[in-house]
């Protein structure tokens, strides 16, 4: 391993690359802390937990953004992942976005485009919304308070500004990461600010550890350590496990005889991932388990009787009726992105036009319904694992009276994330290395078959 690494910096390209990643990910650090001007910081962090608190954790966890702070870089790259996604959808439903995605890069640069557009105009209503809720709390200094919106029009204007800049300079980051880095620069934002997190809560552990004895109420044994330890240890080996996992579909090629000879007849697979949705199923379930908590928290408040406290606490984060939930919603919209990203019909025909099939089914119909229910089957375990890494957190959390900030690293979204960054990060950088002929982090051959 360490032999590895010092091979990565022996390639100048790829020296430069990594160095270059690098360096625009601390210009987003720094930009993570840069406050936007008005904003009572002391304020705004004495939010803690709750309803509204565990919405800021869940945003920084996987949107790269500052919401507790207010900072320049608080929206994070959330307005560019959903105009991203909404995108995404429209291309399956709009004749006219999914002909011009079929034109090849030139549509897909024009779909980018629009793409860019949808997130300045997102940026403007995030931004809009944030700003006045800010003014209603009273989080922002009062020599700029006043107005229609509870601010100054000049002060509203610079803020709005603010903040959208953040969000389109992240986008800029993230593309010249894609150009002249190395990975994907939008995920590694995103993983850069999960990571981060991740010395807050060791020096946590450290400062609230119980060395010998009992371990009284808000401090962590020995034994909780350890069990913490191998859990981490477990549930990242099984998100690399599942975030590979594949059924491989046996393909048969159909042999064609060009005067003497005969040519294809060879049999390969059609891979279909386990977890073809990736971490969005968990996205969309624990972006949308935000608000009921919210919401029976404000009528629990306001009208206090048995049922909305009832409703209050079950939704509350690791009741039993939230984690129900969690895992139905989970299971709904790892179906739902699966219809909308696999496509079987389009699968078996392109089979068909390469002169490929699955052994004992016709081409056509029979081909689209067989990978349809191969791929319902496979979706099933996967969002069952899925359902599983996400309610790890609540239940250590609740358990164990371990905050968010170390169960969050446990499982969830932030780790399935990170692990699958991180393994297209080391499969990107193995790839370089054995195309130049050294041995990569799982210690293949230096030499290539056919170079010599």
């Amino acid at each position: 391993m360490f032999a590895t690494f010092i091979n990565i910096f022996k390639v100048p390209e790829l020296r430069n690359k990594i160095l270059f990643t690098v360096g625009m990910l601390c210009i987003y650090r720094i930009g993570f802390y840069v406050p936007v001007p008005g904003v009572d910081q002391e304020a705004m962090l004495s939010m803690q937990g709750g309803g509204l608190g565990d919405l800021f954790d869940y945003f920084q966890l996987f949107t790269g953004g500052n919401l507790r702070q207010s900072t320049i870089f608080g929206l994070g790259i959330m307005p560019y992942i959903s105009a991203s996604i909404i995108f995404q959808l429209l291309v399956t439903v709009v004749p006219s976005l999914e002909k011009l995605q079929a034109e090849g890069d030139t549509g897909r640069r024009k779909i980018t485009e629009y793409t860019r557009y949808a997130t300045v105009g997102l940026c403007f209503v995030n931004a809009a919304i944030w700003m006045k809720y800010l003014a209603s709390q009273h989080f922002i200094f009062p020599q700029y308070t006043g107005g229609v919106f509870g601010m100054s029009f000049p002060y509203a204007v610079m803020a709005l500004l603010i903040l959208t800049t953040g969000t389109v300079f992240l986008m800029w980051l993230g593309e010249q990461i894609d150009e002249y880095g190395i990975g994907n620069g939008i995920s590694l934002i995103i993983m850069a600010g999960i990571v981060a997190g991740l010395p807050n809560a060791v020096l946590f552990i450290k400062k609230n550890m119980k060395w010998t004895g009992r371990a009284a109420e808000g401090q962590i044994d020995i034994p909780k350590v350890f069990f913490l330890v191998l859990m981490f240890i477990g549930v990242v080996a099984g998100a690399i496990i599942i975030m590979q996992a594949q059924r491989r579909i046996p393909i048969q090629q159909a042999k064609q005889t060009r005067g003497r000879r005969t040519y294809g007849g060879q049999r390969h697979y059609l891979p279909l991932r386990v977890n073809h949705g990736g971490v969005m199923p968990i996205i969309f379930a624990s972006s949308m388990l935000i608000f009921p908590g919210i919401v029976f928290g404000a009528l629990a408040n306001q009208w206090p009787n048995r049922f909305w406290g009832f409703l209050n606490s079950a939704f509350a984060s690791g009741g039993f009726l939230y984690i129900l939930t969690y895992i139905v919603a989970i299971y709904f919209f790892a179906y739902f992105w699966t219809t909308v990203q696999f496509r079987p019909k389009e699968m078996a025909n392109n089979l068909r036009d390469y002169g490929s099939f699955i052994p004992g089914l016709r081409p056509g119909k029979r081909t689209a319904d067989y990978l349809e229910r191969v791929m319902g089957r496979i979706t099933y375990v996967g969002a069952g694992f899925l359902a599983v890494i996400a309610i790890i957190p609540n239940l250590v959390a609740g358990s164990m009276g371990i905050p968010f900030l170390v169960s969050a690293f446990l499982g969830g979204t932030g780790l399935l994330i990170v692990v699958s960054v991180a393994l297209d990060l080391v499969q990107r950088i193995e790839a370089n290395l054995i195309m130049r002929n050294y041995s990569g982090f799982l210690g293949t051959s230096s030499a290539i078959k056919g170079s010599r």
